[in-house]
């Protein structure tokens, strides 16, 4: 059975840090891509930040560049995002994923509150 479950989400105020953790089961970690995606109330969901399975190269979206990392521990089947500088603007529900392009495989989390207010 897949698993795959976020944390650390919260309230925190502007200039804070946050660091989110997504746990992983039920599949071959190391074999997927991961990702975070953030969907804020009446907008669309977006990628915020990827690593790949093997070389571990990152992307981010440009709003969270030089804020946010990406990282993953294949060992603890865990991504981890962490978020510092925050904004109100990155108050959102956070989504984890994990993909495979060949075959399209997605699994995704069930979400996590990001509040970044005074």
């Amino acid at each position: 059975q897949v698993q795959v479950v976020e944390s650390g989400g919260g309230l925190v105020q502007p200039g804070g840090s946050l660091r989110l953790s997504c746990a992983t089961s039920g599949f071959t970690f190391s074999s997927y891509g991961m990702s975070w995606y953030r969907q804020a109330p009446g907008n669309e969901r977006e990628l915020v930040a990827q690593i790949t399975k093997t070389l571990r190269i990152t992307n981010y979206a440009d709003s969270v560049k030089g804020r946010f990392t990406i990282s993953r521990d294949n060992a603890k089947n865990t991504v981890y995002l962490q978020m510092n500088s925050l904004k109100p603007e990155d108050t959102a529900v956070y989504y984890c994923n994990a993909f495979t392009v060949v075959p399209v495989t997605s699994y995704w989390g069930q979400g996590t509150q990001v509040t970044v207010s005074t």
